[in-house]
């Protein structure tokens, strides 16, 4: 509290000098002198300049200052320090695009989201209420799905409600499509795909993949945080923002986890959902994973062009290609992504690691790569031969898994192979076409 407080009168002063620290010290705790002193010491020793768009980060300098401590506990209980009055500025955002949510003060971001200042704490939860109300409380902003995967660790589905989706949304479509990705990011990003992110491996003569560990559960508060300072906004708003993109999954959530994956898979799991993280099933995860995730594709990518290869990664999949400095010790090379990746705080899955060689069938995200760019043969035949089925006995015959919108399914299927192969795709629309729904 008392940290707090003489970090905002600091940020009032007209002079980031002690004389002017000093005298916005006693206006806020009276002359107590021996906390004033020390506090502005601790405030000019730690900057230069003033940090006028991180108060929060003030406050933690002062209250960790070894000597303002240690003054605090030899006082103890017998003369507390009383905050007479609390001075705050507007901090000032330094703002890296024209997004109209680049704003300086809590109310004009409530407002820019179409939302109260109420409504945009609530929202937010940054003291983590909604993780330890009751299951019917209406502090919960999620909905939980968890799918089961046979014989790996299950996955669980965080669907924000409906205000939460909308805010989100905006917050995407305003600020977040304006930021820049690496080159190497070709999943969720406009004008790119699996084609654009296959394309660079055609011909190679070997193909590596490697596949990142609970993509979004590994992308967690602080990285978040980061990308929002980064992107302009002051200490304040980027906490707030923060809130409202992360989650932490409640306990009654995690005890419902079904069967699947190992013991450690399964304790590994329920210790990153229980801390705010990236939701998958969010509108604003995936922009998000890949902008916190620029430094990581840069070392891979500088990795790669060590030895002559190319670099991609579409969400959680990484692909890397060469010719003979690649060839000749992929392995090693291997060993090198996982270093960097584990340095970078997220983990690769062994069991989907992958070396394939020319001459082998090499495959990017489902695209084969070997000559050219192209669907697989036998996922479009077996595409084929279930649409005709379809066409034939019905949709029902062939919804095996029962899928609630196999039309949708199967358009959705169809759409891929029209990505990578039209010409595939318009024989298999005319096979479609035939279906009776």
């Amino acid at each position: 509290m008392v940290a707090g407080a003489l970090a905002d009168a600091f940020l009032t002063a007209e002079h980031w000098a002690p004389d002017h620290l000093t005298a916005a010290g006693y206006a806020v705790i009276g002359v107590e002198r021996a906390y004033v002193g020390l506090a502005v010491a601790a405030a000019l020793d730690a900057y230069p300049r003033p940090p006028v768009d991180a108060p929060r980060q003030l406050a933690a300098v002062l209250a960790s200052s070894p000597r303002l401590a240690a003054l605090h506990r030899a006082r103890g209980a017998r003369r507390p320090v009383r905050i007479r009055s609390r001075r705050v500025t507007a901090v000032h955002a330094r703002p890296e695009t024209t997004s109209r949510l680049l704003v300086d003060t809590l109310p004009e971001l409530a407002r820019a989201l179409d939302l109260t200042l109420g409504r945009l704490l609530w929202l937010a939860d940054t003291r983590g209420w909604n993780r330890r109300a009751g299951t019917t409380s209406p502090l919960h902003h999620h909905r939980y799905e968890w799918v089961s995967r046979p014989g790996r660790t299950p996955r669980l589905l965080e669907k924000p409600m409906d205000m939460l989706r909308r805010t989100q949304r905006t917050i995407l479509d305003d600020l977040l499509t304006a930021l820049p990705v690496h080159d190497s990011a070709h999943g969720f990003v406009p004008g790119r795909s699996v084609v654009s992110g296959a394309q660079p491996h055609t011909g190679q003569q070997i193909v590596l993949s490697a596949d990142l560990t609970s993509f979004f559960a590994s992308v967690t508060a602080p990285t978040v945080f980061g990308v929002f300072r980064a992107a302009g906004f002051a200490e304040p708003l980027a906490h707030v923002l923060t809130g409202i993109c992360t989650h932490r999954v409640p306990p009654h959530v995690l005890t419902a986890m079904p069967d699947g994956g190992s013991p450690e898979e399964r304790a590994a799991l329920r210790r990153m959902l229980a801390v705010a993280h990236l939701p998958q099933g969010a509108p604003i995860s995936p922009a998000l994973a890949n902008t916190a995730l620029r430094h990581l594709d840069a070392r891979l990518a500088g990795w790669a062009s060590a030895v002559d290869a190319t670099y991609t990664r579409y969400a959680d999949d990484l692909t890397f290609s060469g010719g003979d400095r690649l060839a000749a010790r992929p392995d090693a090379f291997l060993r090198g992504v996982d270093r960097i990746v584990t340095d970078q705080g997220h983990r690769l899955n062994p069991a989907k690691t992958r070396v394939r060689r020319r001459g082998a069938r090499q495959s990017v995200t489902g695209v084969v790569v070997n000559d050219r760019t192209s669907p697989g043969r036998r996922e479009v035949d077996r595409l084929h031969a279930v649409l005709h089925n379809a066409a034939v006995h019905g949709p029902a015959s062939q919804n095996r898994a029962g899928h609630p919108d196999f039309r949708a399914r199967l358009l959705g299927r169809i759409e891929w192979v029209e990505q990578v192969h039209p010409g595939r795709a318009r024989r298999l629309r005319e096979e479609f076409a035939r279906i009776t729904w």
